[in-house]
């Protein structure tokens, strides 16, 4: 095989349909546009959003607050499900892809740990974020919240 034999795989391409090249095409007269009218006309291009005059939805939907752009959404996970976590496996450091593995996060998602739940065993949780009355918690059961 070389470069002067390639050729796409089998129905893969179409030919082009000729408009405008006469009445025996079938595709003669008005080349596949119908007769008169806007459309019909060349240089027409559609509007995107354009309904024909009736207020399109973008102009009917209200709006209101907005989008912050810099946003970063986080994974919430409570110290009761660190404490359920710990009591199924030996581990006292938590970190990112310990919660990957456990099905708690997907891998590109940021943590933040919140404090619903007690914990009582001492752990070393690795996390984005960590609210206040998760650290808390964490640091007087001995353990220690370390934020990535």
């Amino acid at each position: 095989m070389n470069l002067s034999n390639l050729m796409p795989a089998e129905g893969s391409t179409r030919n082009n349909k000729r408009l405008g090249r006469g009445t025996g095409s079938g595709r003669g007269g008005t080349s596949t546009r119908g007769h008169k009218g806007q459309k019909s006309r060349s240089g027409y291009s559609k509007k995107s959003g354009f309904e024909g005059g009736q207020m399109p939805l973008q102009r009917r939907v209200p709006k209101f607050g907005f989008k912050n752009i810099n946003r970063v959404e986080y994974k919430g996970i409570n110290l009761d499900a660190l404490t359920s976590l710990n009591e199924k496996s030996t581990t006292s450091t938590m970190d990112v892809a310990y919660f990957v593995t456990a099905g708690l996060v997907s891998k590109n998602a940021k943590i933040k740990i919140l404090g619903r739940g007690e914990i009582t065993t001492a752990l070393e949780v690795h996390a984005h974020a960590f609210s206040k009355s998760a650290i808390e918690a964490i640091e007087k059961a001995g353990g220690k919240a370390v934020t990535l």
